[in-house]
């Protein structure tokens, strides 16, 4: 299997790329972190990456609302790139404050239904200039707790068996905390919300120990149907709002000494790094002009 390697984004606020990537290095993958900032700059390219990961934090201090202004930042000034990463099939993930930014782009739930869509943008006639706003609409956000505070403890999430996308593949239920103020999911409209559940576009529910649903604190944002995470129709693109990647190691769990075991979340970054090393697989067989990104010098690493 090729080591993808992936691009962990990082913008100001981001706080938890380290942890994303030693969960996708542990998976066997090859995570950089990447600054917004060298996106822009040209130094970097997310087509040189197999995977895209938009991770947790508050990016831009959650001003405007938890991940706007990354989303505002992502559409307006690599949008052109974003949404051709998007396009090719490439996979990509974003947890917690990533999932609301890939809401807030349209990215999620992404197209539904032609009764609850608008035609998409057409495309620019120079990329990579962005355009002006989402190739699809805005279907859902991620709005304030219904409990009306930050919410910071472990939870459960179920797999939904039905969405067939790689990244659940062999999943079973998770144990693994949150951490946030803006999680409850909620859809345009009841349409958008029925279009979502009946498309099988639901990913993860918060569930109790024995997976059954609940209201709070089983459910710990309100959110609509439980909902914890969503896919696109592909399958390719994942938001959720628990944190995995805060779980791969046993010892992690805060009753690891007391003789707790399983339900991490490594199977979820096994899934990305194999559903990436595919796109490298057919980015080489197709003679795409794929190139590995070349490696930060020391001097870059240490600035």
């Amino acid at each position: 299997m090729l080591t993808p390697p992936i691009a962990i984004l990082h913008a100001p606020g981001t706080n938890r790329d380290l942890d994303a990537a030693a969960a996708f290095e542990q998976a066997g993958g090859a995570p950089e972190i990447v600054h917004i900032n060298e996106l822009l700059s040209g130094a970097r390219r997310l087509a040189d990456y197999a995977l895209l990961v938009i991770p947790g934090g508050f990016s831009y201090g959650d001003d405007l609302g938890a991940g706007k202004l990354w989303a505002v930042r992502l559409l307006h000034d690599l949008g052109g790139q974003l949404h051709a990463f998007a396009g090719a099939g490439k996979p990509i993930l974003g947890i917690c404050n990533g999932f609301q930014v890939l809401v807030k782009t349209g990215l999620l739930p992404g197209p539904l239904p032609d009764a609850l869509s608008v035609p998409p943008v057409a495309p620019s006639v120079t990329p990579p200039v962005a355009p002006p706003v989402a190739p699809h609409p805005q279907l859902a956000t991620l709005t304030r707790n219904a409990a009306a505070h930050f919410e910071c403890r472990w939870v459960w999430m179920e797999p939904n068996a039905a969405n067939r996308s790689p990244w659940l593949a062999g999943l079973e239920r998770i144990h693994c905390p949150v951490a946030h103020g803006e999680g409850n999911f909620v859809a345009r409209d009841a349409d958008t919300l029925h279009a979502i559940l009946s498309q099988n576009l639901v990913a993860f529910t918060y569930v109790d120990a024995g997976g059954r649903p609940g209201p709070y604190p089983v459910n710990p944002n309100g959110s609509a149907a439980g909902i914890a995470g969503v896919t696109n129709a592909a399958g390719t693109i994942l938001g959720i709002m628990p944190h995995p990647e805060d779980h791969i190691f046993p010892w992690q769990h805060p009753g690891y000494h007391g003789g707790a075991a399983g339900s991490t979340g490594m199977m979820l970054f096994r899934n990305g790094v194999h559903l990436a090393s595919q796109t490298c697989a057919r980015s080489l067989a197709t003679a795409s002009g794929w190139r590995y990104p070349a490696p930060h010098s020391s001097s870059e690493r240490s600035s």
